[in-house]
């Protein structure tokens, strides 16, 4: 038995048996050709270009039918390298003046730009040499007739292994013979793991060496909320497994009837349970689940998921649909939190090296003056038809909160001369995601009406842990005294200017850490809509008083192990079941 880590994508827990697809790239050796062979090779290649353009529209065409709009938008990009000359002009070159074929041409060019690629740090840069090899094998296997798809092939239900795997190739997936997904290379935001996260299957990725320790028709056990993978399990641990999976099938059926109650706790407390998206679309999803409204509006991936920057009214009408889906419940939406490994760095002409400490979030907004005031106006103009908050991300001066503050100011005048309605009495806020802005808590406090506390980044930048990174993920933990003393500080700011605090990271959607949180003072957690349920039945099973004295036994600690373990005990003793020893987070 050998057990992998890897990068969780997409929740739920498969037994099955392993399907290795084998990365197979076409070699071409060097093959000159004569004069007048060129115009040949190159009308064969404009031929060629022609088709694998069909060929990706098609399979954008497909994924929209069968995953949606979002995952199908990854192959305009596709679609936008195949005629961009920086890499088409360098292969008819080639053909004209080196005088190859065309497919050592292809060859040669698509390698370089995807060494290229590889050669630069960050996950964003290993998309993109995915990317690029999707092609080259496109290409290649049209001038050759090969088949690509070997996973067609499939005939009855397996986990696909997998070194690495293309957008088109997840795409081209069948949910009803593919159980799993588990993949050697890539991240939570590659256009992979989007792809293939929308199938509704487990999904592993960042597996390091699983395509080489495990082989055609290895038993294997895909838990694809943990991150983890087991090969060839013994009979214990599939016991194990299977007893898991059908208890958590029973606590989901028995947590699903608490949706629609109030979070409410035993001594009548209300906590408000707020859900985070990136699409209006997602709002039905979050009341079915019982949520009070929305804490977090991700809506950089209006941006992420298109080839060009949206126009106000595209954007005002994604975020008046959502206010209008909510009928009357609160909205908060973000700015964009652009840069690190998302749309900037694959729009950008000189990619940083390390984006997360670089012009991201408020800072690139700053800097994109046009951009912001567009998507400002967009929310303010929304704000006309129901209750919205504008938040801003990844504040760490004052004056980048001064100056934001100055843009709205110009924004509502601009409004205000052409007539157009917006609510003059938006609150704004900011998200608290790095230890200088928790540090300085009570400074901000005095310039916003609340705070929503960002535990994903700010438990990254003050472990100085990436948890995308499958090497160090097993440091990543909101259970860090640090991390939680920089939270309490935060609530204690905020109390002691009588402002509103959420917290909207992973913490908060984690039962785990219910308890915890209402203890230290919070009452609003905002999560993924999935999630709602399984939390407010913790909710509804304490009471405030039993919450704060275990804040405070918690804040006593030292030992990140020891606050787990006591986290987990009194959690087993209010609500039985909750934690399954495979269930990780940020905790693990």
């Amino acid at each position: 038995m050998e057990v992998v880590k890897g990068i969780p994508v997409a929740p739920g827990v498969v037994i099955g048996r392993a399907f290795i697809h084998e990365d197979v790239r076409i070699r071409v050796p060097m093959h000159s050709i004569t004069a007048s062979d060129v115009p040949r090779e190159l009308e064969r290649f404009e031929q060629t270009l022609a088709q694998v353009r069909g060929d990706v529209e098609r399979d954008r065409d497909h994924a929209a039918e069968k995953l949606g709009p979002e995952p199908a938008k990854i192959f305009a990009f596709h679609l936008g390298l195949l005629g961009d000359p920086a890499l088409i002009v360098p292969i008819r070159e080639m053909i004209e003046h080196r005088r190859v074929s065309v497919a050592y041409a292809v060859s040669e060019a698509f390698r370089q730009l995807a060494d290229r690629f590889r050669s630069l740090e960050g996950q964003v840069f290993k998309d993109k040499a995915a990317d690029v090899i999707d092609l080259d094998k496109r290409i290649l296997g049209r001038l050759f007739g090969a088949d690509r798809d070997r996973l067609a092939a499939i005939t009855e239900p397996v986990v696909v292994v997998a070194h690495e795997l293309t957008p088109a190739e997840a795409a081209g997936l069948d949910p009803s013979k593919v159980l799993a997904l588990a993949v050697d290379v890539g991240g939570r935001t590659g256009h992979t793991a989007i792809v293939a996260g929308a199938l509704g299957i487990p999904v592993v990725v960042g597996c390091q060496r699983l395509s080489e320790v495990c082989d055609d028709g290895d038993r294997i056990i895909v838990d694809g909320l943990g991150g983890t993978v087991v090969v060839n399990p013994d009979a214990l641990t599939i016991e194990a497994f299977e007893q898991g999976m059908a208890r958590m099938a029973s606590r989901r059926a028995r947590i699903r009837e608490t949706a629609e109650l109030e979070a409410r706790t035993l001594d009548g407390t209300r906590i408000s349970l707020m859900g985070n998206i990136e699409f209006a679309r997602e709002v039905p999803d979050l009341l079915e689940n019982g949520a009070d409204g929305v804490g977090l509006f991700r809506t950089e991936f209006l941006y992420l998921m298109a080839r060009r920057e949206p126009t106000e009214q595209e954007q005002y009408e994604e975020y008046r649909r959502c206010v209008e889906l909510l009928g009357g419940r609160p909205l908060t939406i973000r700015t964009m939190d652009l840069g690190a490994d998302k749309y900037t760095q694959q729009q950008a002409e000189e990619p940083e090296r390390n984006p997360m400490l670089g012009l991201r979030s408020i800072r690139y907004c700053l800097q994109n003056l046009p951009m912001f005031r567009t998507q400002l106006r967009a929310i303010m103009r929304a704000s006309a038809h129901g209750p919205v908050r504008v938040m801003f991300p990844l504040v760490s001066t004052t004056d980048e909160l001064k100056q934001a503050r100055m843009i709205v100011e110009d924004v509502r005048e601009e409004l205000r001369e052409e007539g157009l309605d917006f609510d003059e009495g938006v609150d704004l806020g900011i998200m608290i995601e790095v230890p200088s802005a928790a540090l300085m808590a009570s400074t901000f406090a005095r310039e916003v009406a609340f705070f929503s506390i960002g535990t994903n980044d700010l438990i990254q930048y003050t472990l100085a842990v990436d948890r995308g990174n499958a090497s160090v993920a097993n440091l990543y933990s909101g259970s860090h005294p640090a991390v939680i003393h920089l939270v309490k500080a935060v609530i204690r700011a905020a109390r002691r200017f009588e402002i509103d605090t959420s917290l909207c990271g992973e913490m908060a959607g984690e039962p785990i850490y219910t308890m915890l949180l209402v203890g230290l003072g919070l009452r609003t957690l905002s999560m993924v809509p999935g999630q709602i349920p399984a939390v407010k039945r913790v909710v509804r099973s304490v009471d405030v008083e039993s919450c704060e004295r275990l804040a405070r036994k918690v804040g006593s600690f030292d030992s990140e192990r020891q606050i787990v373990r006591t986290l987990r005990e009194e959690l087993e003793k209010v609500v039985p079941g909750s934690e399954d020893a495979w269930v990780s987070g940020s905790h693990r």
